[in-house]
């Protein structure tokens, strides 16, 4: 006896697989290409900013606590060794954070790119989200993403004698984020005024956050992981979109 619970999960989850697969498939159009070159030259730039300044942030530092103590001058090696290490932790912890703020102020164009390949119909019915939404949204995802971060890291400390289990608090936490942006970014477009919220349900939304949480784990994948994330999410809302039309002629005609 089949359980209609796992039954639809199944079914979910090909619907996420399906997704994954035409957003990867897409990855070498023009458009897309355009804002990954965008996306990435900002969000690298970003970290090159936070490192420049992390170094001479530590070089004051050591200057007026360690140098006056140390008989050597070992103060650059010092500063260079420290910033490095807070450089990479902090890419590590942050990456997501400033691609997908870096990415809302693109997503329209992935959006777009998206559905005049698939949705022809819907991209011409979409609205174009002005600067000041975009920026918006963007603040509340940062604002989404520091929050429940800091609120999980207490856990993940206490969690550290498992060794895996603070990186499974993390992924968890992150995946739940990411589905609810990368979903939101093509929902947005296509909102009503009386819509009551996102129609991609929350088994999808976790499962796509999921993969793209741990492809942004995995060096040069963390690169494209957030345009695959925005173009699967389009698909996904797109599916949902037509389910629930669907749904709703059925109980019409019913």
């Amino acid at each position: 006896m089949t359980c209609r619970g796992a039954s639809r999960n199944d079914g979910d989850m090909g619907a996420v697989i399906t997704a994954l697969a035409k957003g990867f498939a897409q990855l070498t159009d023009r458009a897309v290409l355009k804002v990954l070159a965008k996306s990435l030259l900002i969000t690298l730039a970003i970290f090159a900013v936070l490192g420049t300044s992390m170094w001479f942030a530590i070089e004051a530092m050591v200057e007026r606590w360690i140098a006056p103590y140390n008989s050597e001058d070992y103060t650059g090696t010092i500063t260079a060794g420290v910033t490095v290490v807070i450089t990479l932790l902090m890419g590590w912890l942050l990456f997501r954070v400033v691609a997908l703020a870096v990415l809302q102020f693109f997503a329209d164009e992935i959006v777009r790119a998206v559905e005049q390949r698939h949705y022809p119909d819907a991209a011409n019915t979409a609205r174009d989200l002005p600067f000041r939404e975009d920026l918006s949204n963007s603040l509340r995802g940062i604002g989404r993403a520091l929050g429940f971060n800091l609120l999980a890291l207490p856990i993940a400390i206490i969690l550290l004698f498992t060794a895996i289990g603070p990186a499974l608090v993390f992924l968890i936490v992150n995946a739940v984020l990411l589905g609810r942006e990368l979903t939101d970014m093509a929902w947005l477009r296509h909102r009503q005024p009386d819509d009551t919220g996102t129609p991609v349900g929350a088994f999808q939304r976790l499962a796509l956050g999921g993969v793209i949480a741990g492809l942004m784990l995995v060096p040069f994948a963390n690169l494209l992981a957030p345009i695959l994330g925005a173009a699967a999410g389009t698909h996904l809302t797109h599916h949902a979109r037509g389910r629930s039309s669907f749904n709703q002629r059925d109980a019409v005609d019913a």
